[in-house]
């Protein structure tokens, strides 16, 4: 016969000030994709004519402008910023090599930071992910 023991949530193992810093990085991503998604959403003049550079249409734009404001919202959750971080890992990862590919040179610098900020938010929510992934509606439901 096997026992199990509870433990506390990672978030509760955490200093302050690192759960503080963790929140305030989780704002400032937040942000900085719903600027981003609401430009894209809205057609920009601006984001169509650098989409368009790397070959990707307005229905493109839109798409990867509803993309940004979903992981808006999804980092501003707490049970779901983990494994909206790991997803905005992915959304970067195909922003720096499709930058890198088509433009190169300094533009390849915000979503190369971009993808450091977010791999870092993943990486400290790893256990939440882990967590969701295992029971979704234990995590999601507070069970």
């Amino acid at each position: 016969m096997s026992t199990t023991t509870a433990t506390e949530a990672p978030t509760a193992t955490r200093p302050r000030a690192a759960r503080w810093g963790l929140v305030v990085l989780q704002v400032l991503l937040a942000a900085l994709y719903l600027f981003s998604g609401f430009g894209k959403v809205s057609l920009d003049p601006a984001n169509v004519a650098g989409f368009a550079m790397m070959g990707i249409g307005p229905a493109g734009v839109v798409a990867l402008g509803v993309v940004e404001l979903a992981a808006a919202v999804g980092l501003l959750i707490p049970r779901l910023a983990g494994l909206t971080a790991t997803c905005c890992v992915l959304l970067m990862i195909g922003a720096v090599t499709t930058t890198a590919a088509t433009i190169g040179g300094a533009m390849i610098l915000l979503p190369a930071v971009v993808l450091v900020l977010v791999a870092v938010v993943a990486w400290v929510r790893r256990a939440e992910t882990a967590a969701l992934v295992r029971d979704p509606r234990g995590v999601l439901l507070g069970r």
